[in-house]
């Protein structure tokens, strides 16, 4: 690894490769994006466009090196992989074919199921917690709530240079740390993540949430489910910068909602699309995250024997609907009807 000035690739450059890629770019020249289609002749022809989600009309244009083949990533030291977990298993097959392998891998994937795929195919893989919001106007054009910060880290704590190298670099665009406790900062955000499920489901920022009480009960409490399963698997809070806090959840989840609730009106406000809701609305495409967010918390419940009903209910309720061809988002009452059943 050229640890002075390592040749960097960018795999995918949707709202969060595209994004970190952005901050990084003008500070470092050996940096490249490797993109196909639409996605690519829009980075070539316009770089990146940033935009802080508050001042949409004060965008910072980058340039970036766009590559077009992954041949041309055959001497990459460090290849950050931009794609989510359901693509992943041949994304990294056909990056170990293509390059060999010799490159430091950082997973930038919501979930666990990086940690089951990269290391089948590579030997030093560095697992990255994304902790800001972030959205796609457009091939290229991707806003943001705040800048960062990201979190590095590994299962065993190993790779420690090759951590300083890479944090070292991100720094200079983007705030990024390496934390010693990577499986819980893996856990809490998948916690924060619980919610997309629900809001598109319910078709939030597509169409009007008939009863905000009802909307409020269902992400409090599947929010505070989720903490307690995470619990009782071992899991510690690791602080995920301007992310809600445990106590916080807790609270949302316990205090009379009079006294919550212009805590979560304004917090709803500040929701902005996820990527769930963009894979299954917009694009309107079966592959998403349910089961390595959702999934993966209903077969913790599983083994530690919890009984889990927010957490069930919806993620059965998202499976149905999500697999349909036409999916249309639910309204809220329904929803809540379906968790009371299974309280």
């Amino acid at each position: 690894m050229n640890r002075e000035n390592p040749k960097i690739v960018f795999f995918g450059a949707g709202v969060i490769g595209g994004s970190v890629a952005g901050w990084i770019a003008p500070h470092c020249e050996n940096l490249f994006v490797l993109d196909q289609g639409e996605t690519a002749a829009a980075l070539k022809r316009d770089g990146v466009t940033l935009y802080l989600g508050d001042k949409p009309d004060d965008r910072q244009q980058v340039k970036v090196n766009v590559i077009d083949s992954i041949e041309q990533a055959a001497d990459a030291d460090i290849i950050v992989l931009g794609v989510k977990n359901y693509s992943l298993e041949p994304v990294a097959r056909l990056i170990k074919e293509k390059t060999g392998g010799r490159a430091v891998i950082v997973s930038m994937a919501n979930g666990c199921v990086n940690q089951e795929v990269l290391p089948k195919y590579f030997s030093r893989v560095i697992y990255c917690v994304i902790s800001y919001n972030a959205w796609m106007d457009k091939p290229g054009v991707i806003g943001f709530q705040k800048k960062g910060p990201l979190i590095l880290g590994t299962p065993d704590n190993g790779l420690q240079e090759e951590m300083r190298v890479v944090a070292d670099i991100f720094n200079r665009g983007v705030e990024t740390v390496i934390t010693p406790h990577i499986q819980d900062a893996v856990h809490c955000k998948i916690v924060i993540n619980l919610t997309n499920s629900v809001t598109t489901l319910v078709g939030h920022r597509f169409r009007e949430i008939s009863d905000p009480a009802a909307f409020q009960r269902i992400l409090s409490g599947l929010l505070w489910e989720g903490v307690e399963i995470v619990k009782a698997a071992g899991r510690r809070e690791c602080k995920l910068g301007g992310m809600p806090s445990w106590a916080l959840l807790w609270l949302g989840a316990k205090l009379p909602r009079v006294i919550t609730r212009p805590l979560f009106e304004r917090n709803v406000k500040k929701m902005v699309m996820s990527s769930m809701a963009q894979d299954v609305i917009q694009r309107g495409g079966r592959d998403n995250e349910l089961e390595s967010i959702n999934g993966h918390i209903v077969a913790l419940a599983d083994q530690f024997g919890m009984k889990a009903p927010f957490n069930r209910t919806v993620l059965a309720m998202c499976r149905k609907e999500f697999a349909k061809s036409d999916f249309q988002p639910l309204d809220v009452k329904e929803v809540w009807s379906e968790i009371e059943k299974a309280m």
